[in-house]
């Protein structure tokens, strides 16, 4: 007999400080398929601040990958938002429906924004 799974209630790891190298980290337990465009995204970021002698462009690559990390280190965070946006994307549901869809999405975007912020 096969032990039974164990499933476990909220985040899976730490939320990790808003540092590339940290966020890197996340990215590769959380959402490995993303790491691709995190580093992208990372280089592009760098780049751009490079260019324009501003840090903005590195900022918002750390708060949006941050972002990401903080959602998908809960398992049931992650589900309840994918599941928002499998609605929303549905051209059969109904105008109620997208609304209420849209209204979670932006729901756990802004929980997570306070997680990184705090």
């Amino acid at each position: 007999m096969s032990p039974q799974p164990v499933h476990q209630e909220g985040p899976i790891i730490p939320m990790p400080p808003l540092t590339r190298d940290a966020l890197r980290e996340a990215v590769k337990r959380v959402s490995l398929a993303d790491l691709p465009q995190f580093d992208w995204e990372a280089g592009r970021a760098f780049d751009q601040a490079s260019q324009t002698g501003s840090t903005a462009p590195l900022q918002l690559f750390l708060k949006r990958w941050g972002v990401l990390v903080a959602i998908e280190r809960d398992p049931a965070q992650a589900a309840r938002l994918h599941e928002a946006e499998r609605i929303a994307r549905d051209e059969t549901a109904g105008e109620a429906a997208f609304r209420a869809a849209m209204a979670e999405v932006n729901t756990i975007l802004r929980e997570a924004e306070r997680e990184i912020e705090a």
